[in-house]
Parts: structure tokens; sequence; C-alpha cells
């Protein structure tokens, strides 16, 4: 094998790298704004549901004073029926509410992809002659 030689000038070489390093960092900036917004995407899924959770726990609780009203102005077994539903959608609405606090609380909000890629980078560099 026959090695090339290269016969760029020093100052070619700089400019090279001067527009590499250029070109890495905003490939690097790019990467971190693709990774936040897949963060907050998610994110606001799971405030979502926490949102969702939070209107069932209401409806239940609409539902439970329904059923006061009713259990108190006519004391019939329809103010039974009306608890259980509210029993049971406050409780759905509590699950949710949990599900989606839980979920918020997993995601990580550094942009862990970026630090590596950052880091790789950084070893390269310190490789170059």
């Amino acid at each position: 094998m026959q090695r090339q030689e290269d016969t760029r000038s020093l100052g070619e070489l700089f400019s090279e790298l001067a527009n590499e390093t250029t070109m890495l960092v905003r490939q690097e900036i790019q990467l971190a704004r693709t990774e936040m917004t897949q963060k907050a995407t998610r994110a606001g899924k799971d405030v979502g549901m926490i949102g969702a959770g939070g209107a069932l726990a209401y409806a239940g609780l609409l539902a439970l004073i329904a059923a006061l009203i009713i259990g108190l102005g006519e004391l019939i077994p329809l103010w039974l029926s009306a608890l259980i539903v509210g029993l049971v959608v406050v409780g759905v609405g509590y699950m949710l509410i949990q599900r989606g606090l839980t979920a918020l609380k997993q995601i990580d909000p550094v942009p862990q992809q970026t630090i590596q890629t950052l880091q790789e980078d950084k070893e390269w560099v310190k490789e170059q002659p």
C-alpha cells in the first residue's frame, strides 16, 4: 500500500478543522433540540393524563355530592348507586393521576444522547495530532 501525501498547507488544514468544528457544534445543537423536543412531548402527554385524572376525580366528587343530596333528600336506594358510581370514578381518576405522576418522575430532562456525543467528540479531538 502506498501512503498518500497530504499537500494541503497548514492554513488550509486549520481552516478545514474550523469548518468541521463549526458543523459539529451545529449538529450537536440540533441533536439537543430534537432530544429536548421529544422529552417535552412526552411530558406534555403525561401532564394531559394528570389533567384527565383530575377531571375524572372532579366528576366523581360531583357524583358523591349528588349521592349525598339524593340520600339526604329522599332516603331511597338511589343514593347508594350514585355513591358507588362516584367512588368508582374517583378511584379511576386517582389511578390516572398516580400513573401520570409516576411517568413524569421517570423522565430524565438531561439530553443524555447529546452529552454522550459531546464526550465522544472531546475524545476524538484529544486523539487528533
